[in-house]
């Protein structure tokens, strides 16, 4: 067990550094959320309201765990944004293997998207 974690840990770091390579800082785990999910709505501005950045996380989460079969995209509304279903319960976890669940599932969501492989 504490070898996966150590492996995850070894996997996250090197996310964490290709990230600050290529933005030139750290980003959080909200931060990280909120990339993805305007990667996933394909709307790139500069501006969006609190609520469309709660959204756009919620649209990540998702995106994150249909990974693992929990959601599947149902379709996207008349703006253009994605809505899914919950096919399935997540596990019940404690608050760390929550983050190290989430943390597997973005650096999946990274290998599958080749992030920074030119």
């Amino acid at each position: 067990m504490q070898q996966l974690q150590d492996d995850l840990q070894a996997r996250w770091w090197n996310l964490e550094a290709r990230l600050v390579e290529r933005f030139g800082k750290k980003p959080d785990m909200e931060t990280l959320l909120f990339l993805i999910g305007v990667q996933e709505l394909g709307d790139i501005r500069t501006k969006f309201s609190k609520e469309e950045k709660q959204d756009l996380m919620h649209i990540a989460v998702c995106t994150l765990f249909a990974q693992s079969g929990f959601y599947r995209l149902e379709g996207l509304d008349e703006q253009g944004w994605p809505h899914f279903i919950q096919l399935k319960p997540l596990p019940v976890m404690n608050m760390i293997e929550q983050e190290n669940y989430l943390k597997d599932h973005i650096l999946l969501y990274f290998d599958n998207q080749e992030f920074d492989k030119e």
